[in-house]
C-alpha cells in the first residue's frame, strides 16, 4: 500500500457496504491517519491487489506495540463485491497469517501471540473464509445504539465534576484508561504513540463531545467521542460513537460511568448528531453490557474475533 491508495480503498469500502452492513465509512483522512504512522511499515504490514490501475482489494497485518496476555496482531482487508470468489481473499487471508507470524517471531517471541480478524455477521462470505483457514470464533461484541432523544437527566456523583475533554488532560486520560482496563480481554497498556494513533490523534475524535469525570484534580473516569462524517454523509445520520468508556478502579461503584455516559448523549444532542453508539464485549467484566442496555442502547450489529493462537517460541 501506498499513502495515496486510501482514496481508492474508501471507494472500494463504499461499494462493499451496500453488501457487507459493516455500518462504518472512512474518509481518506481517517485512512491516513491510521496506516501513515510510526506503528505501520506500510511496505511489509500492508498489500493491495490491483488489476492494471484499479484496486480492487486490500489487506493489513498491524501489531500495536504493547499487549498484556498475548501478543496482538489484527487483520483487516477487503476484496471488491465483483472481484469476489476469485481465491483473492484466501490468498490475502494467507499472507496476513505469514505476517502475523512474523511479526510475533521478530517482535515478541517470548510471548503467546493472537492473530485476529474481526467479522460482522454480515459477512459470511469472510466467516466461511477464516473458518476454512482455521481461525476460531473467540469473542463476540455488539455495537449498540441509541436515538438521541428522551435523554435520561443528568446526574450528579458528590465531589466529582464532568468537564469536556481538554488537551492538556490527553496523557492523563491515557493513563487513566490504562488503569480501567486491567481486567478487559484484548487489552493492553496503551504507550504515548498507539494512544495517539489509535484514539485521540484520529481525525474523527470530537474533544468537545467527550467527557472526563474529574475528583480531587484527577481524572476518575472518562467518555471519549468519535463522530464520522464519511459515515454522516453516506447514510444522512450522525452518530456521535463512544469509543472508550472507562472509570478507574478506585471510583467504581459511584455510579460515574451512568454519569459521564449520560454528559455524553447530552453533548451529543446538542451538537447535532442523531444517533450514539458503542461498542461492548458480550462477556464483558464490568457489567458494561447491563448498564448500557438500561440507558436505552439496543444492539444493531454483532461482530466476532476470530483468532489464531501462536504459542511462545522462546
Amino acid at each position: 500500500m501506498r499513502p495515496d491508495d486510501v482514496v481508492a480503498i474508501v471507494d472500494l469500502e463504499a461499494l462493499a457496504e451496500p453488501v457487507d452492513q459493516t455500518g462504518d465509512l472512512a474518509s481518506p483522512e481517517d485512512l491516513t491517519a491510521w496506516f501513515v504512522n510510526d506503528l505501520v511499515d506500510l511496505e511489509r504490514d500492508t498489500r493491495v491487489v490491483c488489476s492494471g490501475d484499479e484496486l480492487v482489494a486490500w489487506a493489513s497485518a498491524i501489531a500495536p506495540p504493547t499487549f498484556r496476555d498475548a501478543y496482538g496482531v489484527h487483520l483487516e482487508g477487503r476484496v471488491r463485491p465483483d472481484w469476489r470468489g476469485r481465491g483473492i481473499g484466501r490468498s490475502l487471508l494467507a499472507w496476513q497469517l505469514e505476517r502475523g507470524r512474523e511479526l510475533h517471531a521478530e517482535r515478541h517471541p517470548e510471548a503467546p501471540a493472537r492473530l485476529t480478524a474481526t467479522v460482522c455477521t454480515t459477512m459470511p462470505s469472510l466467516e466461511a473464509l477464516v473458518r476454512r483457514a482455521g481461525l476460531q470464533p473467540v469473542r463476540w461484541f455488539f455495537h449498540m445504539e441509541r436515538p438521541l432523544t428522551d435523554l435520561p437527566p443528568r446526574r450528579r456523583v458528590e465531589d466529582v465534576e464532568l468537564v469536556p475533554f481538554s488537551w492538556d488532560r490527553d496523557d492523563e486520560v491515557r493513563r487513566a484508561h490504562n488503569a480501567a482496563f486491567t481486567e478487559h480481554y484484548g487489552s493492553s497498556e496503551r504507550d504515548v504513540a498507539s494512544w495517539q494513533v489509535m484514539f485521540t490523534g484520529q481525525p474523527s475524535f470530537r474533544p468537545d463531545l467527550s467527557v472526563l469525570a474529574v475528583s480531587d484534580g484527577a481524572v476518575v473516569g472518562y467518555a471519549l467521542s468519535y463522530v464520522s462524517e464519511a459515515t454522516a454523509a453516506a447514510t444522512g445520520s450522525r452518530e456521535s460513537y463512544f469509543g472508550q468508556i472507562g472509570v478507574v478502579p478506585a471510583a467504581r461503584g459511584r455510579g460515574l460511568s451512568k454519569a459521564v455516559i449520560i454528559e455524553a448523549l447530552h453533548a451529543a444532542a446538542a451538537a447535532d448528531c442523531q444517533t450514539a453508539g458503542l461498542e461492548v464485549d458480550s462477556e464483558n467484566v464490568t457489567g458494561a453490557l447491563g448498564l448500557y442496555e438500561s440507558l436505552g442502547f439496543h444492539t444493531h450489529r454483532t461482530q466476532v474475533s476470530w483468532s489464531h493462537q501462536l504459542a511462545p517460541l522462546t
